[in-house]
């Protein structure tokens, strides 16, 4: 759809008459193009990003509940996903959005509302949640270690961009997380496709950066951060060898359960429902 924003009858036709073309169904012709004022057009843009983040993490809620209740929330998900009113789409649990639309556009409604001295707790407490959302897999981490301190550890990562398919780091999971394992000690080995030179921008030399495989030679665990397409079906066996351990924290839940335990992974992800250890981290 196109959203024309137009305070006059004349600009409003103008804008129609040039997006048109664009604006066609496929499938039945119709257009897809809504006229109306500025403040209206405006709004509409920063309400509809706002609630996909609302959707992102309310899943994200969900998927931490079945973490405490032994749920399994791909289940749950499914569930959700096939009621038509709900719909499939921005229910993937993990460690919470970035970018730079989804942040953007929440704080801005937020704002806006301070602007006109209206409170609006709910869209506040998107963000809280995802800048919460952001350190449950260090929770999870520091849960696995049962208090045992990280100090000296070696962590390899895989992705630090904030989605697949960039190099955009503005407000990756990847930050706080690598951050919050920093202040704890731990040594970084990061590999990620594309956003190398982002990151170093983020980071300097603080962490290394290498190729995927060799983030893992004598890592005491891997944490996935990015679901790039190359770590979706990666060499276990090579990976086993190359781990001080078999032990994955999956913050993007790409890989299934049942075949980490078949493979003998000791494997971690969000919602899985067995992270029991990280209770107090909620």
């Amino acid at each position: 759809r196109v959203i024309i924003g137009a305070d006059s009858e004349r600009a409003a036709e103008l804008m129609t008459e040039l997006y048109s073309p664009f604006a066609q169904d496929t499938d039945s012709h119709d257009s897809r193009i809504l006229t109306m004022n500025v403040r209206s057009a405006e709004l509409t843009k920063y309400a509809c990003n706002a609630f996909l983040a609302l959707k992102v993490s309310f899943a994200n809620e969900i998927a931490n509940l079945c973490d405490l209740m032994g749920a399994d929330y791909q289940h749950v998900k499914l569930g959700m996903g096939t009621d038509s009113r709900i719909g499939r789409k921005f229910l993937n649990a993990g460690i919470g959005y970035g970018g730079s639309c989804f942040p953007k556009d929440v704080r801005a409604l937020v704002h806006l509302a301070e602007d006109i001295n209206y409170d609006a707790p709910l869209i506040q407490e998107i963000e809280n949640t995802n800048d919460r959302q952001k350190l449950r897999l260090v929770d999870i981490i520091r849960g696995h270690y049962a208090g045992e301190s990280l100090k000296g550890k070696t962590f390899a990562v895989w992705g630090l961009a904030f989605k697949a398919g960039t190099d955009d780091m503005r407000d990756a999971p990847s930050i706080a997380i690598v951050k919050a394992l920093q202040a704890d000690g731990v040594r970084i080995k990061a590999s990620d496709p594309v956003a190398k030179e982002t990151a170093q921008v983020e980071f300097g030399d603080s962490i290394e950066y290498t190729e995927m495989y060799d983030a893992l030679n004598g890592a005491d665990a891997l944490l996935v951060l990015t679901e790039w397409p190359m770590y979706l079906e990666p060499d276990f066996d090579s990976m086993r060898a190359k781990l001080k351990q078999p032990l994955i924290f999956d913050g993007r839940n790409i890989y299934n359960r049942a075949a980490m335990d078949r493979l003998d992974f000791q494997y971690y992800s969000i919602g899985s429902g067995n992270n029991v250890k990280s209770r107090a981290g909620l």
